[in-house]
């Protein structure tokens, strides 16, 4: 551009010319230089201005500068020094490649006058450069069959440098089967090949692994490695063969379908198609093959079908391995299965009893039995068992046989029927255990007697019964069964009041209900004591008694019965005295009165039914004791008449009626003055008073006649007592003590009453004297009241003669 600028367009053409003229000056005057490659940038390569006949100075005035024809500038001029140095790093092959010498042409322009000069520099060699190969690792493939002196061309090296720095040899690793040989080329380059020295065996080795070196001429050497891999190609020479002649493994029973319990394998010298194994199972009868299958490609084992000790204890599995081409092995497999405890023990009954005697002795043979596990080891021992409430025992035999045997003696009143578990339980971990049921039926004998629910009995009859009625049931239990349990009833033969007990009451020999014959009267008998006999079908059969107190129950059917006053036998009422000084409350007389009844039915009331004189007298409800209730008068009339009603209690009551005279007089003068007027009241039955008060009279007289032989009648008299209460006993027996049991539930004591009597005879009057009444209290009996009665003894005090006194009379 500063050219350009520097001529214009017609100036140019004259420069050319100069430029040219220059150029064939140059020409004439070539410079030569030589520069190794790879020198420094500014390294000195010669000196121009010296070459040139100038000074270094008289460059730069000149105008010296290098002109090039596009190539890249590698030289430089130093305008101080006057010399050529390099402008880069030089590289020989870069500029050259392999031609030799390797020449660098430019020239060198005098601008002042136009001065041209032809440079030629040499770049000279060095080894910079070591033999390369163009892969670093070679793949070569052989056949195992190929013959020794075999040729294979391998890939030459390549040096960048030239002469004696370039390739000048090769070298092969040491080898057994291989060797390098080099060959010379037309074109002078060196080309190696390597030589099979001996036969391969890929089974022995599959590959080769080979070091090609190849070294330069220069100093230092430099050398280029190549690695030759070998391939030895297979041929199938080689069968698969297994990695043991024989396999053993152990399989618990218990392992799941699907489980790889195994893993056989095959492996094949030869490579691959020729290498390539599969695995067969070898058919043969027999399971095995349904229990196991063999995955082709792997050698898998793995069970199909569940495994079970007590059928096959170990298996035997034949298997093949087959390589690509055909060529086979075979090995076995042994599979051992391991027992578990799966199997529960096994009951088989060889003799059973179902029905036994209750009274069997200890030691009876029940049931004989044998226990068979179809484990192994520790998981077929066997133990039997029973429970400890049960009277058997286990007896162990040979070979697992048992013997169930009693114990103890049998009660089939206790248990009728057993159902014996005995537990088999074997010796493994979890144990397993058995149960087997023996049913067991004890028949009875007749060794239980009937017995009744209590030790005795005690049943109620209600006294005028309907004959035929029914009284009682008795029931005895039998705890044994069928015949021995069967019980009948009958009654022990027994006697009352001499008659026999059938005549009273008879039983039903299959229900043991008792029946009354005929009716019973409670006066007559109060209660009957019987003996009832069960007894069983058994034979010999057995029996036992209770005995049966059958009570009369009471009715109301005794009206009471007055003992006193006791009626004249003539008709006539009884009479009574009462002194007009008699006080209210002054006993005048007791009625007295019992009921042959008992309880309720005898419980006894008293009411003043009727009385001439309303409110003179009353009578103690309970007591029957007839009282003035208020004191006597002058206007009252000396004969009264009373009518006393007695009723029990019953249901419906049943009542007596008694009538009976009370005199009122305070002298006995009075009393016979009036006898002749005493007539029977209107109102009253009793009529015949004034006989009754005549005999009074003469009752009283008789006392004093008595009184002189009393010192010899005591101890008569005392006999004549102890009569009189024997005869009341026996007059009483019938009745019982509740009959004078009143409302109140105190016992009503019959009360008797007796007079202290002065009886004064002169010359102008007598006196009936009537002290206080002394009670005493006692049982009458009827016997003694039909005998005596306080009218009789009036009369015995009037036919007394004188003055006598009778100090106190008891009436027992």
């Amino acid at each position: 551009m500063a050219a350009r600028q520097k001529f214009p367009p017609c100036g140019r053409l004259v420069l050319l010319c100069l430029l040219l003229a220059a150029l064939w000056e140059a020409a004439a005057g070539q410079m030569r230089y030589s520069v190794p490659e790879e020198i420094d940038k500014g390294a000195f390569v010669g000196n121009i201005a010296k070459d040139l006949g100038l000074e270094p100075l008289a460059l730069a005035e000149r105008g010296v500068r290098i002109v090039s024809r596009g190539r890249t500038q590698l030289f430089s001029l130093n305008p101080r020094m006057g010399s050529l140095i390099t402008a880069d790093r030089i590289d020989r092959e870069e500029l050259c490649a392999q031609s030799a010498p390797c020449l660098v042409n430019f020239n060198i322009l005098l601008e002042d006058t136009l001065n041209i000069y032809s440079v030629e520099v040499e770049i000279t060699d060095i080894n910079d450069n070591a033999p390369r190969f163009g892969v670093e690792q070679l793949e070569l493939k052989i056949s195992e069959t190929t013959t020794p002196g075999f040729r294979i061309p391998l890939k030459s090296a390549h040096d960048a440098d030239v002469g004696e720095n370039t390739l000048q040899k090769y070298e092969l690793n040491p080898n057994d089967h291989f060797s390098l040989d080099v060959r010379s080329g037309a074109d002078g380059n060196k080309y190696p090949e390597l030589v099979l020295q001996r036969a391969l065996d890929r089974e022995e080795e599959a590959l080769h692994h080979l070091l090609l070196l190849a070294y330069d001429g220069g100093d230092p050497v430099r050398s280029g490695t190549s690695r030759i891999r070998v391939t030895v190609l297979d041929v199938n020479d080689n069968a698969p063969a297994f990695t043991q002649p024989e396999y053993h493994v152990s399989v618990p029973e218990n392992t799941p379908i699907g489980t790889r319990i195994l893993t056989v394998t095959a492996t094949d010298a030869d490579d691959g198609y020729n290498a390539q194994v599969a695995y067969f199972l070898e058919k043969k009868p027999g399971e095995t093959s349904e229990v196991f299958e063999l995955k082709s490609t792997s050698g898998d084992i793995v069970i199909i079908k569940k495994l079970d000790y007590e059928d096959a204890k170990f298996h035997e599995i034949d298997i093949e391995a087959q390589d690509g081409p055909g060529l086979l092995t075979r090995t076995k497999v042994i599979v051992t299965v391991l027992d578990i405890n799966d199997n529960a023990p096994e009951f088989y009954m060889t003799s059973v009893t179902s029905s036994v005697p209750e009274d069997c002795p200890p030691g009876t043979i029940i049931a004989l039995f044998n226990v068979h596990d179809r484990d192994s080891g520790a998981n077929s021992f066997i133990e039997c068992s029973l429970p400890e409430s049960l009277p058997f025992k286990l007896e162990r035999s040979v070979d697992n046989y048992y013997r169930l045997v009693t114990t103890n003696p049998l009660d089939r009143e206790q248990v009728s029927f057993y159902n014996i578990t005995v537990t088999a339980t074997d010796g493994g971990n979890p144990s397993l255990s058995t149960d087997a049921q023996v049913l067991l039926q004890v028949s009875d004998i007749n060794d239980n007697p009937p017995a009744f629910l209590h030790t005795s009995y005690s049943a109620y009859i209600p006294e005028n019964n309907l004959r035929g009625a029914s009284i009682f049931s008795v029931m005895a239990y039998d705890p044994d069964s069928d015949n021995n349990a069967h019980v009948t009833y009958s009654l022990a033969e027994k006697t009352i009041q001499g008659t026999p007990v059938s005549s009273f009451v008879s039983i039903n020999s299959d229900t043991g209900v008792l029946y009354a014959l005929h009716s019973f009267d409670f006066e007559q008998f109060r209660d009957l004591q019987l003996w009832v006999t069960a007894r069983d079908s058994g034979d010999p059969s057995l029996s036992s008694n209770v005995s049966l107190s059958l009570l009369v129950l009471d009715q109301n059917d005794n009206a009471p019965e007055i003992l006193y006053p006791a009626l004249p036998i003539d008709g006539s009422t009884g009479v009574e005295l009462a002194p007009r000084s008699a006080e209210p409350g002054y006993l005048v007389t007791k009625v007295v009165a019992v009921d042959r009844d008992s309880g309720q039915n005898a419980w006894l009331s008293y009411r003043l039914l009727k009385a001439s004189e309303p409110g003179l007298f009353t009578v103690g409800v309970h007591t029957g004791e007839v009282r003035t209730a208020r004191a006597l008068q002058d206007r009252d009339a000396l004969k009264q008449s009373l009518v006393v009603a007695v009723q029990d209690h019953g249901q419906p009551p049943l009542s007596a009626t008694v009538t009976f005279t009370v005199a009122v007089a305070d002298s006995i003068p009075d009393v016979l003055a009036d006898l002749g007027n005493l007539e029977p009241s209107r109102d009253s039955d009793a009529s015949d008073v004034t006989l009754y008060l005549v005999v009074a009279v003469a009752a009283v007289s008789c006392v004093f006649l008595a009184f002189v032989i009393v010192l010899l009648a005591l101890r008569v008299r005392r006999w004549h007592q102890s009569r009189l209460l024997q005869t009341a006993s026996a007059g009483m027996a019938g009745v019982r003590g509740s009959h004078f049991v009143g409302v109140d539930g105190v016992r009503a004591f019959l009360q008797t009453y007796s007079h202290e009597v002065s009886l004064t005879a002169d010359s102008r009057k007598s006196h009936l004297i009537f002290p206080q009444p002394n009670y005493a209290d006692t049982l009458i009996s009827q016997e003694s009241c039909e005998k005596k009665d306080f009218v009789s003894a009036s009369q015995s005090l009037l036919e007394g003669k004188g003055e006598e006194t009778v100090s106190q009379v008891n009436y027992l």
